[in-house]
């Protein structure tokens, strides 16, 4: 048997070399995958175009196309014989989602009637639209409904790839989850149906552009800015898990000690509600959160008493020296 001594150096560089080994080997995999996929696509296109006609004319229920929206048809992919159709009912532009040879209507018909073509090639089955691709999709049908005009998103069957585009259009501009979307459209043409990656897309365009954008306004709005301002903080330094607020008889100035206790209490949870709210919110909240908290407990310990607001300021600015409270914010 052979032992072969490896030094640290060596080990680390095989190491490296097996996991390049494997990353390219998933690689590897992931398109042949795909092609795979692709040569399947093409050997079933027509034998299942052909089978979506037949029951498009034997099942009344089995529609080409349905109104999703006001502006949206959703549908399979279609006929030169259908863009006249298409034209009459108001329809200005097209996605197409499909690869080359699945498309069956040159661009050049749908501009000679005067209609927009946007074409997003999608493999079909297991593939998505990327996420640019479907900004780009979802834009094109809201440009178009804002000029009150009808957009028709298609793939073959109008199953998976044309509906993930026309669900992300409904969380962006119809304020849907992307959940009651999905069981929106369902609801108007049954045989939709998602492949993981397709509700991948959809879940991520909600969580990117629709959630973010929300979080991104939330943080613009002029009242969120007035109080992180430098103006409302530059007297504070930076807080942090580990920071303390010491309350000096400056910072009691203007809470009257004879206030009703049920009135601070409001008040404290007011500022607790708006600082959990905003959490990007200036210190300065924070350190009044601070008075007013300290204000309510240290009152009850003196409430038989009467004492000047003068006095019993000084008092508390005695016992409060060098205590520290840490604050957290989540």
């Amino acid at each position: 048997m052979y032992i072969e001594e490896l030094k640290k150096g060596d080990l680390e560089s095989r190491e490296k070399e097996s996991v390049a080994d494997v990353s390219h080997s998933g690689i590897a995999v992931s398109d042949a995958k795909r092609s795979l996929i692709g040569v399947g696509a093409r050997v079933l296109f027509y034998p299942t175009l052909l089978y979506n006609v037949v029951r498009n004319k034997i099942q009344s229920e089995f529609r080409w196309w349905d109104g999703v929206d006001e502006f949206i048809l959703l549908g399979a992919v279609p006929f030169p014989t259908d863009v006249p159709r298409l034209q009459q009912l108001g329809v200005c532009g097209v996605i197409t989602l499909n690869e080359p040879y699945e498309t069956l209507v040159p661009t050049s018909l749908y501009r000679a009637r005067g209609i927009e073509h946007l074409v997003i090639p999608t493999r079909d089955y297991l593939f998505a639209p990327s996420f640019g691709d479907i900004c780009q999709a979802v834009d094109f049908i809201h440009k178009n409904a804002s000029f009150g005009k009808t957009t028709y998103v298609h793939c073959k069957a109008g199953r998976g790839r044309s509906t993930t585009i026309v669900l992300c259009y409904l969380v962006q501009h119809k304020q849907m989850t992307p959940d009651a979307a999905y069981e929106y459209v369902r609801s108007i043409r049954p045989r939709v149906l998602l492949a993981s990656s397709q509700w991948e897309a959809v879940q991520e365009y909600y969580r990117l552009r629709v959630k973010g954008a929300c979080v991104s306004s939330f943080l613009h709005n002029p009242f969120v800015k007035a109080l992180a301002s430098p103006a409302a903080t530059k007297d504070f330094a930076a807080f942090d898990d580990g920071s303390v607020v010491v309350v000096t008889k400056a910072d009691l100035d203007g809470y009257d000690a004879s206030c009703d206790s049920s009135i601070v209490g409001n008040e404290v949870w007011a500022e607790l509600s708006l600082v959990y709210r905003v959490q990007f919110a200036g210190q300065g909240v924070l350190a009044r959160l601070s008075c007013l908290w300290l204000r309510c407990h240290t009152r009850q310990r003196i409430s038989g008493e009467k004492l000047s607001r003068e006095s019993s300021c000084s008092v508390e600015a005695d016992k409060l020296r060098g205590v520290g409270v840490d604050i957290h914010v989540y």
